[in-house]
């Protein structure tokens, strides 16, 4: 990973993060990370820089459509609760 001090108005890394906090989110549901990344990479998400003019910082949103999903994952007072059990049926990455 660059040092902080390279990534001020960076579009790129403020994107890659949204990503990682919607993969991190996912897996509290009981997804794997591999799950997550293919939901992520076949689902109609929507993303978005929001705000790159707030300097230093550089803003980016993910939006995951809650309706492919056969359960709430909406956040809620209570936190998300694994909805996903069993074994991956993706090829796992070394």
């Amino acid at each position: 990973m660059r040092p902080a001090s390279s990534t001020t108005l960076d579009a790129h890394v403020a994107y890659r993060r949204a990503c990682l906090n919607a993969i991190a989110y996912l897996k509290k549901f009981g997804f794997t990370g591999e799950q997550a990344y293919a939901i992520l990479g076949t689902a109609p998400v929507q993303g978005h820089i929001s705000g790159i003019v707030d300097i230093p910082n550089a803003c980016a949103t993910l939006y995951v459509p809650s309706e492919i999903f056969s359960f709430d994952i909406l956040p809620n007072a209570d936190g998300p609760k694994k909805m996903v059990t069993g074994k991956a049926d993706l090829a796992k990455a070394k």
